[in-house]
């Protein structure tokens, strides 16, 4: 069905526009519904390894398709993609948690925390700049993805050899997959895998997450 989804997902780029929905209104409402079951699933599988996630409902972790165009340039109203954000609060919470996006050539797996505000953001940095870099993780999510300073924040040397991860307004990672990894039979097994790998990642992100949140 993943297959159909991006398939779904290749036609509405190419007719983004409210007429074209309407008259595909009943078969995106089934392929959500298919999303929806398989996220559901992922959350089960996750929580035998995260039990932080057990208990939440898919359809608190998906995105909407619909836009908001109120601000921008692109007056598109529709979202090329297929996104749920599985993390204890939803898709709208402030921790590390495990992200699944299907979009025609875009297609991936990402986890970590997301847009922090100003103050978090601080406290990561500072944590991350303690502890770094374990290569069975980086071989699967090679780099940090996001919104980067072009100078060295500060506080910290202007010569480190962990500038690169410093100046991150972000501390998530990614990885990339061709649209058929997820049409294999056997695509969330893999997927499952990959997210495991996220979990030493997440916990230390969300130790740091719980304390600015007044949690720990």
């Amino acid at each position: 069905m993943n297959e159909q989804i991006i398939e779904f997902l290749t036609e509405l780029r190419s007719h983004n526009n409210r007429e074209w929905f309407q008259d595909n209104k009943n078969r995106y409402d089934a392929l959500r519904k298919v999303f929806i079951d398989e996220v559901q699933d992922l959350i089960g599988r996750i929580s035998l390894f995260d039990p932080e996630v057990a208990g939440l409902e898919a359809k608190d972790c998906l995105f909407r398709i619909y836009r908001d165009i109120r601000f921008s340039p692109d007056k598109t109203p529709y979202k090329c993609h297929f996104a749920a954000y599985i993390s204890q609060g939803g898709r709208a919470s402030e921790r590390g948690g495990y992200y699944i996006h299907l979009e025609p050539g875009g297609c991936l797996l990402s986890g970590g925390v997301w847009c922090p505000p100003p103050a978090l953001l601080k406290k990561l940095r500072q944590d991350i700049y303690d502890h770094i870099e374990e290569p069975t993780f980086k071989k699967t999510f090679p780099v940090l993805e996001g919104e980067m300073l072009k100078r060295m924040p500060a506080g910290y040397p202007m010569d480190s050899p962990y500038g690169y991860i410093m100046k991150h307004k972000d501390f998530s990672v990614v990885s990339y997959k061709p649209d058929n990894f997820f049409y294999a039979k056997n695509w969330m097994d893999k997927a499952v895998d990959d997210f495991k790998l996220l979990l030493p990642f997440n916990r230390f992100l969300n130790y740091t997450v719980d304390e600015y949140l007044g949690r720990v």
